[in-house]
């Protein structure tokens, strides 16, 4: 399992991953950085096996009309700040690791996580 964390979240949040022992990068690391459009993030995403997450709602519009990305790990969880974020991902880190190594769609919410399958 390897994360594909997109430019809306901060690339901080790699390392948060790294910490926990969830292997990440961020589209900052993409040739085209974070001028690399949602398709060609999927396209990436898609032949590397990597689960995209991010906040951004098209990927979910995307994956539930076309399975693109085939997988995807969407936070919902509204305008918070990156350190509620981090403390969020770290209380939840295993649910997170367990839920993605089983299901397409994982969603984290404020109140924990939403598999979806």
């Amino acid at each position: 399992m390897k994360l594909l964390v997109d430019a809306q979240l901060p690339i901080k949040l790699c390392e948060i991953f790294d910490q926990l022992h969830i292997k990440s990068f961020h589209v900052e690391d993409l040739p085209d950085g974070d001028q690399t459009s949602d398709l060609e993030i999927i396209k990436f995403a898609d032949e590397n096996e990597l689960i995209v997450t991010t906040k951004d709602y098209d990927f979910y519009h995307s994956h539930m009309a076309l399975q693109k990305p085939k997988f995807l790990f969407l936070i919902t969880t509204g305008n918070i700040k990156n350190r509620q974020l981090f403390d969020l991902i770290r209380a939840n880190a295993e649910l997170i690791r367990a839920a993605l190594e089983t299901n397409h769609f994982v969603e984290m919410t404020n109140d924990g996580l939403i598999e979806h399958g």
